[in-house]
């Protein structure tokens, strides 16, 4: 099915009207206490949280397009805390009390984003849910079950995780095939151009300048040099997520990976009362081949997944715009769970990238020798965690010691990336490779199977 509009950022802009004029660009050479490049979600939650902290730094913030060009405005609007990243990577550096106390801070991070958007006024659609993961077969079923164990025994809240069986599941959302899931309560659906419009905003009003239509070039201890002029400064913060791979020497750093959405025209009452979804709940599919939903403000459905995972050499889409063979595998799955939307226009397509790091595993930290700091890496879950980032980020340039900046993910190293085409092939091999035993469980496999731990270590998954 062709999409109505292809591209033009996301769907999210043009919900609140178009893509934003961008404000001025670096206007020379200009000093500054923090400079932070890259004006999405992680750069700007950190200057918020340092300019609140300490009003008086001078704070430069750097961005190549505008505030919310990248993930930060494409996403799926799950305000979720959650962690599916592995606990285990994080337990071999930490104990398991610093791994359940960093899934707690991430947990922690809705209420704090609800909390801040109240205190800015910042109207992102807004909405607590909760997040239901449902299983169409046994294999599915199955890995349902020991996720929501997991869950269950890192949480110290065990009661936040609950396992619904095939009429529970099916009363919330009424999808097809279903046999059951689980729900992660007290997480929140968001408009996330809303969002980060509203939150850049809020960081000007405390008197950070935003220079966009910047580009970087180089980030050395004491400089960024960009296209504009050069900004000296104490310390530095890499805000750029999926985009890092673009800045010289970051090739390998963290991988571009791609995910794109499709949204559907606004449905019918009747259509509504059909599916369900009274709960507004975030929705996500056991399937290897991992989708994420939310209905909307105005009752659409945003569906999303990988599509083509990845392209070479980390190169990044243009302004959004997505492959036609995306948007049909996007349409099949959202028509495959929802056989009631067969009939909906799809509205609009687009797509991003999105950080991966070598061992799938987010992390935050500041060099003390070189001043320069980083945050990202979140592997699809940057709405939460790029505000603990901010937090985290901004303790460790102010140099106190907090539980934050004591958390495991904190200066965490990681190896790099292999040089292509291994990149390029290991991605595309493990996606083929979760395609395959999703056809192989949807056939009647009564476990997962194989071929996805094939596909997991093929990459370090």
């Amino acid at each position: 099915m062709q999409a109505k509009r292809n591209g033009d950022i996301s769907f999210w802009y043009a919900d609140i009207g178009g893509v934003p004029a961008p404000r001025p660009p670096l206007p020379g050479d200009i000093e500054a206490d923090v400079a932070i490049v890259g004006a999405g979600y992680t750069g700007l939650w950190t200057a918020y949280y340092l300019k609140k902290a300490r009003p008086s730094l001078r704070i430069a913030l750097i961005e190549r397009e505008f505030a919310g060009f990248g993930a930060s405005g494409r996403n799926g609007g799950w305000l979720s805390g959650g962690f599916t990243w592995s606990r285990e990577k994080y337990l071999k550096t930490s104990t398991r009390q610093g791994v359940s106390a960093m899934q707690a801070a991430m947990a922690g991070c809705v209420d704090e984003v609800i909390r801040v958007a109240a205190a800015e006024g910042i109207d992102a659609d807004i909405r607590r849910v909760d997040n239901l993961t449902v299983a169409t077969n046994p294999a599915q079923l199955e890995r349902a079950r020991e996720e929501c164990e997991t869950i269950r025994a890192w949480d110290v809240d065990p009661n936040r995780v609950e396992m619904l069986d095939q009429a529970a599941t099916r009363a919330r959302i009424n999808v097809r095939n279903v046999l059951g899931g689980f729900v992660v309560h007290g997480q929140a659906r968001v408009q996330p151009a809303k969002l980060v419009r509203g939150l850049a905003a809020a960081v000007e009003r405390l008197g950070v300048p935003i220079y966009e239509q910047t580009t970087v070039t180089s980030i050395a201890k004491g400089s960024v040099t960009t296209n504009r002029g050069t900004v000296r400064a104490e310390a530095i913060i890499r805000a750029t997520e999926g985009f890092t791979a673009g800045i010289p020497g970051e090739e390998r750093t963290w991988l571009a990976l791609n995910s794109a959405q499709i949204v559907t025209e606004p449905l019918s009452p009747e259509l509504w009362r059909a599916i369900g979804w009274e709960g507004h709940e975030l929705l996500g599919s056991a399937a290897h081949a991992y989708c994420y939903a939310q209905r909307t403000r105005e009752g659409r459905i945003t569906m999303g997944g990988r599509g083509v995972p990845y392209r070479y050499g980390s190169r990044t889409d243009v302004n959004g715009q997505t492959q036609q063979a995306t948007i049909d595998q996007l349409h099949q799955i959202l028509t495959t769970l929802l056989p009631q939307t067969a009939g909906c226009r799809i509205e609009h397509a687009w797509c991003g990238v999105l950080g991966v790091p070598r061992d799938w595993c987010t992390t935050v930290g500041l060099d003390p020798t070189t001043r320069i700091g980083w945050a990202g890496g979140y592997v699809g879950l940057g709405v939460s965690s790029s505000n603990l980032s901010g937090r985290t980020l901004a303790d460790l340039i102010l140099g106190q010691d907090t539980e934050l900046t004591r958390l495991p993910w904190v200066n965490r190293k990681v190896r790099r990336w292999e040089p292509e085409p291994f990149r390029w092939l290991g991605v595309h091999s493990m996606y083929q490779l979760y395609h395959l035993a999703d056809r192989r469980e949807a056939a009647g496999l009564s476990h997962t199977s194989k071929l996805a731990a094939l596909a997991d270590a093929i990459t370090g998954h």
